[in-house]
């Protein structure tokens, strides 16, 4: 019976395409709506935990002031701070005080406004960040202060392009420095472009950039088995002795963890993905609502071929069972078009913002089966209404 009633449903459908296919189209657009928004979600999720895990593995930053951005007016760290964080927290890997300066970078006809950021060798171990060419800083080097610079992959294709830039010598604002190496390329992160950099000796900052002896930022990784929360604790302990904060003063530094900002992040994410899906998803109940129309208008066009089927042996079992099969059929068709069309949109929009495109096989049998139970749910009133009509009075009608 089932069958029987899906091949009418099927001849009913082609017999009214043109109002089959507006009819359908709400429940397109919402399955449609839905796989893309959670896609695209997905994607942007990852790309989030992706750029965080570049900036470096058990990554904690320290900075004066009580919170991140401008207005601060804590005192400076210095590389003393530093140095007593690597002698007295043994969780810690590695420390590596930076300091920065924004320079101009000039090689021949070629300039780009970039960031100076002066480190020691240690800067590498913390980031995870290895060279593509080149080499790092020498012991010499570190100590006097040298005019040597390492370049990010971006520097090096704004001024160099396709040359080998190691050995040439580039201006950096009035300092002439010379190319040792090249890190290898780590793209965008939640502050920018990681790749736009130019590192250099930190005392060759110090001396020749910012003309201070301040340290902008202290960024230390943890050791592999060792507790972030209880490293930073540690850290605050230390920094709170050196900087004379007693007491229930409050701290005039802040540490950062980059895995708790990736998971803020990444749970921002997934909410805006799980509400932009939800509005979507209001568009399969218009559609539904389409259907239930679309539907009764059929019951009413039809009532003298109910009648007739009620009057030759019939029963209401099976009038209702075939309406019900033609609304589901519709909204299964417009599910099918609807994936159809999410997974082309995903590829291109995903291609379009620079996210990766994530497609989950559950959302898209759930948005399907979503579908099927839409256009059962809103072609019932109609089918039982086909199926309580009067098989004298369809007979008569005209």
């Amino acid at each position: 019976m089932i069958w029987n009633a899906f091949v009418l449903a099927v001849r009913t459908v082609r017999r009214n395409v043109l109002r089959s296919s507006l009819t359908i189209l709400g429940i397109v657009i919402g399955v449609a709506a839905v796989i893309v928004m959670v896609t695209l979600g997905k994607g942007a999720t990852a790309q989030v935990t992706s750029q965080i895990a570049s900036l470096g593995t058990n990554v904690l930053m320290v900075m004066p002031g009580q919170r991140p951005g401008p207005g601060q007016s804590a005192p400076p760290f210095r590389v003393e701070d530093a140095e007593a964080l690597a002698a007295s927290v043994p969780s810690l890997a590695a420390v590596s005080p930076q300091a920065q300066q924004a320079a101009t970078a000039v090689y021949g006809n070629e300039n780009w406004n970039t960031t100076v950021a002066g480190i020691d060798n240690a800067y590498f171990t913390v980031r995870h960040w290895p060279l593509a060419s080149g080499r790092t800083f020498n012991e010499g080097e570190v100590r006097a202060g040298s005019a040597v610079a390492i370049l990010g992959e971006t520097v090096r294709q704004k001024l160099f392009g396709a040359q080998d830039p190691l050995g040439a010598k580039l201006r950096l604002g009035n300092v002439s420095a010379q190319v040792i190496g090249v890190l290898s390329a780590k793209g965008q992160a939640g502050m920018g472009d990681q790749d736009d950099t130019v590192l250099m000796p930190l005392r060759t900052v110090q001396r020749r950039f910012t003309g201070s002896r301040d340290i902008r930022v202290i960024q230390v990784s943890v050791r592999d088995g060792e507790s972030t929360a209880k490293a930073q604790a540690e850290i605050e302990r230390v920094l709170r002795v050196r900087r004379h904060v007693t007491g229930a003063k409050e701290d005039d530094f802040h540490v950062m963890d980059m895995k708790e900002i990736s998971t803020m992040l990444t749970g921002t994410t997934q909410l805006l993905t799980a509400l932009l899906g939800a509005v979507a998803a209001v568009s399969l109940l218009v559609g539904g609502i389409g259907i239930m129309n679309i539907m009764l208008v059929s019951v009413t066009e039809r009532t003298r071929e109910i009648g007739i089927r009620l009057a030759i042996g019939a029963t209401q079992d099976e009038v209702l069972t075939q309406f019900l099969v033609e609304a589901v059929a519709l909204s299964s068709f417009g599910g099918v078009i609807g994936i159809t069309v999410a997974l082309a949109a995903s590829a291109v929009l995903a291609g379009a913002l620079g996210v990766p495109f994530i497609l989950d096989g559950r959302v898209v049998a759930v948005a399907f089966v979503f579908s099927a139970g839409v256009g059962m749910v809103f072609g019932y009133f109609p089918a039982r209404k086909a199926a309580r009509l009067d098989p004298i009075e369809a007979l008569r009608y005209e």
